[in-house]
């Protein structure tokens, strides 16, 4: 995966675009900055947006073409990010770190993803956010009539309700909820889309 993700970096032009997720920046702007760590956060559009708003921004990904990427915008938009590459567990975060975590698209290997989960909400300080957005199991519907929508091409990696509530059960939903939206997000994220949105407090 990581040459995968590589590869599709490597260009000048920023695939999914340089603005935030919709989602993201309205939920947000609803708390008080502190400090948000985003995982798989590619090329940086939300570490930036959350940077610009006075966050301080931790991010991470196994692509060091995506940091280059992110680090090119940050310096763009005159903030900084502290952005690690390589595998999660290995990147010596700390519990209680944060007070919240962005889960933009972060669509784990199943294999690890519990994993990854469960130490992401450690790293949580009490009553620590997460914002998150993904790919239903649904998606793949739309996928298959539009393939510009994007997402895992895999369902394992797509994310049922289910599953959500498995992963996160242990935190308060403040909200949790399926949509169709329409996705503008760059050149890989493009047309009607099925998605899970949540904001969750650690207890």
């Amino acid at each position: 995966m990581k040459n995968f993700w590589d590869e599709r970096y490597s260009s000048d032009e920023y695939i999914y675009g340089e603005f935030p997720n919709d989602y993201l920046q309205s939920r947000l702007s609803q708390f008080y900055p502190g400090e948000i760590l985003f995982a798989a956060e590619g090329e940086g559009r939300n570490a930036v947006y959350a940077a610009k708003d006075a966050w301080k921004v931790a991010a991470f990904d196994i692509s060091g073409e995506a940091k280059k990427k992110a680090e090119r915008l940050a310096k763009k938009n005159k903030v900084h990010i502290d952005y690690k590459v390589g595998n999660l567990p290995e990147l010596g975060y700390e519990n209680e770190e944060f007070d919240a975590v962005g889960l933009i698209y972060a669509h784990f290997p199943i294999e690890v993803r519990a994993e990854y989960h469960r130490l992401l909400i450690s790293y949580l300080r009490p009553h620590g956010l997460v914002f998150f957005e993904g790919f239903s199991k649904k998606h793949k519907v739309y996928q298959e009539k539009n393939p510009n929508v994007g997402g895992p091409k895999d369902e394992e990696l797509l994310y049922s309700m289910e599953e959500i509530k498995r992963d996160f059960g242990g935190l308060h939903f403040i909200e949790l909820y399926e949509a169709e939206v329409d996705l503008r997000e760059g050149e890989h994220h493009n047309g009607l889309g099925a998605v899970i949105r949540f904001v969750a407090q650690k207890k």
